[in-house]
């Protein structure tokens, strides 16, 4: 109720009130409006009929002496957010009792309001707080809003929901980003991990099979020994007998079933031996008096290895047997003559070159040649290049390979028949065709033995041996001076010395003279430099009782009367 509005009401005549508007906490504005002229009808005390009003509000000072019933208002024509455009309170022209008591429904056909709801739409002056207004108001019709109708809080613009999301959606994309990199890395530092681990187990293998490079070298380790000497190997020695220069090369041909690698490792004629009856000689000495049999075992005792057999090979078998495998094709490194030309300057029968083609009597003129003074190596060496290209046309099959050696006719030792000798050859052409074969070069030092440092390597690593060479006291050790003008002179006396079983010691170039010498400084010695003159083609009369100035047995000096065999 408000008592204390509708008792002033009465005596300032009646004054009206209408809604502007919300202040901004919610509560209802009001402004003063003129009393507008009402039409009264006849009040009866007794009836139960409600006041009607033409216009507005209709007041009557004397309704409090009868029964009062609370106001029924127009919901339809209030309107809580309206400023200006209406009028608060009943519609106009609709009937109302200003104490609420009507006994039938208004004009808008309108059920009429009990008391509790009535009294919560009571109107109210200004300051005072208005009463929740109802919200179950029935649908009304689409009205005309303007924005200065409303209060609207301030939206904060660094902290609304759009801009949150934004910022959380671009945070978790970096995230995102910097998740994928940091699994991106992992990735890369785990495969690199997996990759040097498989690369360590890898060496690892070949460091135990003896396949890596460099193992044949003389800082080899000694772990990688034992490993090697475990391994099963198939080895057999090839001698090339030049009918025609009556020189010998030989080779072994090591197939190493373990490490499924094949090697030709050629040997060259200075390699000291022991000689049947204990003495040391050398290894083209050892073919020439010793034969296949003496030489093979001279062979096992300095190499510490089991040769299974000897493939003898002169030339004209050699020459066959390029022609049977189809011509061989050759990294040459020189021009090889013609030993057939009759005219000097002729074309060579072999030119120098990549993948020169080679028939079995070129083959044979290659594997064969010696340039004047060169190395007894050299020739060694072109023998190596001829045999890798026999076993890379040769036939893999076993068969094939042994109807190839059958075919050529040759009278084998008796440690090694057709069969086996193919069947040995047909493995070897296998490697050879995939890659897995090579050729070493034994080094021996000047004096024929084989040293820790370079020899062993190969014996150890290859032929799974000790290098044991003999005694260097028990050859007649001949220090060499050259004094005959020509530099390739000492390198002839060398291998002539060292072929026919002495040690040879270098002795420099001394000032030319014309006849040559053989001093020997004790008696014992005497017979030794009578051998060392035969062997170097001296006359018998060179030979004197002297004083040596170096350790050797006996020392030469060769001179301008000295000629060397090799011419």
């Amino acid at each position: 109720m408000n008592d204390r509005y509708d008792a002033g009401a009465a005596d300032h005549g009646a004054d009206q009130y209408e809604l502007v508007g919300y202040d901004e906490y919610g509560r209802p504005v009001y402004r003063q409006v003129r009393p507008q002229q009402t039409q009264q009808q006849t009040y009866d005390p007794y009836a139960q009929q409600t006041r009607q009003y033409e216009q507005g509000y209709g007041y009557d000072p004397y309704a409090q002496q009868g029964p009062q019933a609370p106001p029924a208002y127009d919901y339809g024509a209030y309107d809580p957010y309206a400023t200006g455009s209406h009028q608060s309170g009943p519609a106009q022209g609709t009937p109302h009792d200003p104490y609420g008591q009507a006994t039938a429904a208004d004009a808008t056909g309108r059920q009429p309001r009990t008391a509790e709801q009535t009294a919560q739409q009571t109107a109210h002056i200004p300051q005072q707080t208005g009463p929740v207004h109802d919200r179950e108001t029935p649908a009304e019709p689409q009205r005309d809003y303007h924005t200065e109708q409303f209060a609207f809080v301030e939206e904060p613009d660094a902290n609304s929901e759009d801009v949150i999301d934004w910022l959380k959606f671009t945070e978790n994309r970096t995230e995102r980003r910097e998740e994928a990199r940091r699994r991106a890395r992992s990735r890369i530092v785990a495969l690199a991990v997996v990759l040097a681990l498989v690369a360590a187990g890898g060496v690892g293998y070949l460091w135990y099979a003896g396949k890596l490079p460099g193992l044949s070298s003389d800082g080899s380790a000694t772990g990688t020994a034992t490993a090697a000497g475990a391994q099963k190997r198939d080895v057999i020695v090839v001698h090339l007998h030049d009918i025609k220069g009556e020189g010998t090369a030989t080779a072994l041909l090591v197939d190493n079933t373990t490490t499924e690698r094949g090697t030709t490792v050629l040997l060259p004629n200075s390699l000291a031996l022991t000689s049947d009856d204990g003495t040391t000689t050398t290894l083209a000495k050892s073919v020439e008096d010793d034969g296949s049999d003496g030489t093979r075992d001279a062979l096992d005792t300095v190499l510490g290895t089991d040769i299974e057999g000897t493939w003898r090979l002169d030339t004209p078998y050699l020459q066959n047997l390029v022609d049977l495998v189809g011509n061989i094709d050759v990294d040459t490194d020189t021009d090889v003559p013609d030993p057939t030309a009759k005219k000097k300057g002729a074309a060579p029968l072999v030119n120098k070159g990549r993948d020169q083609t080679l028939s079995g009597k070129m083959a044979v003129a290659y594997a064969t040649y010696r340039a004047p003074g060169e190395a007894q190596n050299a020739q060694l060496e072109r023998f190596g290049q001829v045999l890798h290209s026999v076993l890379r046309k040769l036939s893999s099959d076993p068969q094939g390979a042994t109807t190839t050696i059958q075919t050529l006719q040759q009278i084998l030792d008796p440690s090694l028949t057709d069969k086996d000798l193919g069947t040995f050859l047909a493995g070897l052409s296998d490697l050879a065709k995939g890659g897995d074969y090579k050729t070493d070069l034994l080094p021996v030092r000047s004096d024929g033995t084989l040293s820790a440092q370079t020899g062993a390597g190969i014996v150890r690593n290859v032929l799974g041996g000790t290098a044991k060479s003999p005694d260097k006291d028990a050859a007649v050790s001949v220090s060499v001076q050259n004094a005959t003008g020509v530099k390739d002179n000492t390198e002839k006396a060398r291998v002539v010395l060292l072929n026919g079983g002495f040690t040879f010691l270098e002795g420099g170039t001394g000032t030319a003279r014309a006849t040559s010498e053989v001093v020997y400084a004790d008696a014992a010695d005497k017979a030794n430099a009578a051998e060392v003159a035969k062997t170097l083609g001296l006359p018998a009369g060179s030979v004197t009782k002297g004083k040596i100035s170096t350790s050797a047995d006996v020392s030469v000096v060769l001179g301008q009367d000295y000629k060397p065999s090799s011419e």
